[in-house]
């Protein structure tokens, strides 16, 4: 893949006020087309847009008050292809640790590093802040499970039956975590 390619996509952090205004058109289509294309993001099929819309409007309540960062990646002609989220985990015990989550590309978008390039965003932003172990769990046997193997993500084990495929077939679940320095 030419390098071109690989950079022609921009990503950027979104504040909770963007993705309020970017929830209906871009957010919501963008989360809608990996429920309907089969990925396990924790909606069953068929998603419908005022939903999804919902759900990212619920997504910058949390960014507004700081438990989760959202970085999208934008398509030469300014469309979302893609995004990322950091959550902060939420017990005082936990300072140090966040969980990656919805990291979503679309399918029109897919094959191009996109996913790697939203994966290191996250995890750069995360060591800034002084995180020093992140985790994530995604579908058995999907392709995201390559990713975060090529990106230095440790398997940590496999609960079957986990969750349900947007078709609501049941489906085990894999936990993979990335220690990002300091002790």
């Amino acid at each position: 893949m030419s390098d071109d390619l690989r950079t022609a996509y921009r990503i950027e952090p979104l504040t909770a006020r963007q993705i309020d205004a970017r929830a209906a058109e871009g957010l919501a289509p963008l989360l809608c087309d990996a429920v309907e294309g089969g990925a396990s993001v924790g909606f069953l099929a068929p998603l419908d847009a005022v939903e999804a819309t919902a759900w990212w409007r619920g997504v910058a309540g949390e960014t507004a008050r700081g438990v989760r960062s959202v970085w999208a990646a934008y398509a030469p002609g300014g469309a979302v292809a893609g995004v990322i989220s950091l959550v902060r985990a939420a017990m005082p015990n936990q300072p140090h640790r966040g969980d990656i989550a919805k990291l979503l590309v679309h399918r029109d978008a897919r094959g191009r590093g996109l996913g790697s390039r939203l994966l290191a965003v996250a995890e750069e932003a995360a060591a800034a802040e002084g995180l020093t172990l992140l985790v994530l769990d995604t579908e058995t046997g999907s392709a995201a499970e390559g990713l975060y193997r090529r990106a230095g993500w440790t398997r940590a084990g496999t609960i079957p039956r986990y969750a349900l495929s947007p078709d609501g077939t049941p489906h085990a679940t894999t936990y993979y975590y990335k220690l990002l320095g300091g002790t």
